[in-house]
């Protein structure tokens, strides 16, 4: 019985990911199906303002546990359909509950198996282990401000370096909400690009004007991350 405990929040997202590729579902995630289904999403929010929220980060949530592609898609949406403002919370909302839900999964069942296989391989999740156990707060902040490593990795990695729950969580709404906002603010366009025929650019986050402010305050955050790091090897209290 304790066993079953310990492994079940990992079944029921292993049951998650095999029931949505399994229905076809990313064969939506993309501008064409948006523009479609436009008219019939619209009169959905507009009906069932609530529902709908509750409903976009729930499906947000189950993306980003499963690592479903069309993240990007998902962003825009929720712009698209709420406002730069209230789609990009509910995105920050959605993204972090998914991201809490893969790390409980891998903490609580396959981490110290896991753990040790990557500790004897290294590579890129060691390194990122190596880092959270460093500084927890600062280094996941870090890497969601600036993606030098994938999102899920980050959540895996975080797992496996047993980082505190709190600090993981709010590291990963606060580091994702600049580039959310962002794509949130493209979405929130759509609209009128979808009646001229255009298609909305993405690729605008890597505008100097947009990255070098985001590139800035992931090396902020490293700076502290950094700091605390020397300063507990020499024995001194931050």
């Amino acid at each position: 019985m304790r066993q079953l405990k310990r492994y079940l929040p990992l079944l029921v997202l292993i049951i998650v990911v095999v029931a949505v590729f399994a229905s076809g579902v990313t064969r939506y995630l993309n501008i064409e199906a948006l523009q479609t289904h436009e008219a019939a999403l619209r009169a959905f929010v507009s009906d069932n303002l609530i529902l709908a929220l509750i409903t976009f980060m729930a499906v947000y949530a189950v993306a980003t546990a499963v690592s479903l592609p069309g993240a990007l898609i998902l962003t825009l949406t929720g712009g698209f359909l709420f406002g730069p403002w209230i789609g990009g919370s509910a995105t920050v909302v959605g993204a972090t509950l998914g991201a809490v839900a893969v790390f409980y999964a891998v903490r609580t069942s396959l981490g110290e198996v896991l753990r040790r296989r990557a500790e004897a391989s290294g590579g890129k999740l060691k390194a990122v282990i190596d880092g959270v156990e460093a500084g927890a707060f600062g280094y996941i902040l870090t890497l969601r401000l600036v993606p030098l490593a994938p999102f899920w990795l980050v959540n895996i990695a975080a797992a496996l370096a047993h980082a505190p729950l709190r600090a993981y969580a709010l590291a990963t709404f606060l580091g994702i909400m600049p580039a959310t906002f962002i794509y949130s603010g493209i979405g929130a366009g759509i609209g009128e690009l979808i009646a001229r025929g255009e298609t909305p650019d993405a690729g605008v986050i890597f505008e100097p004007m947009i990255l070098l402010p985001l590139v800035g305050l992931g090396l902020l955050s490293l700076g502290v991350t950094l700091y605390q790091r020397r300063r507990a090897k020499t024995g001194d209290a931050l």
